[in-house]
């Protein structure tokens, strides 16, 4: 399913994303390709805890009935595609703090570090 997302950018501040179909998920990243490429992870995870707190999915919104949308205002909006039938998992990884360190260090969002290591 595709959502619409808005991307936000403000002075000195991370490019962020919204969706308004989903109030309260968020992401954000300090390029635009970095929050583009977490937007569909952070919507996942977010269907996911709806799922498991039996929440009703919204059906997608069609721009035109978002038209006069306030959060809309300045922001970009764009579709993320989400894959409602594969669920997500949570898990915990144990790592030493000079790894964990180096991550930070690298300017790494820590999540997404353990999935491109994952990827490879």
């Amino acid at each position: 399913m595709e959502y619409i997302a808005y991307l936000h950018k403000d002075q000195k501040s991370d490019f962020g994303v919204s969706f308004p179909d989903f109030p309260g998920c968020v992401t954000a990243g300090k390029t635009l390709d970095e929050a583009r490429r977490l937007a569909p992870e952070a919507l996942a995870l977010h269907i996911e805890g709806m799922i498991e707190d039996g929440e009703p999915i919204p059906e997608p919104s069609i721009l035109d009935a978002l038209a006069n949308d306030p959060a809309r205002k300045d922001a970009v909006a764009f579709l993320v595609n989400v894959d409602i039938a594969e669920r997500a998992q949570r898990f915990n990884i144990t790592a030493r703090k000079s790894q964990i360190a180096e991550i930070d260090h690298a300017g790494g969002v820590r999540y997404e570090m353990a999935w491109i290591s994952a990827r490879m």
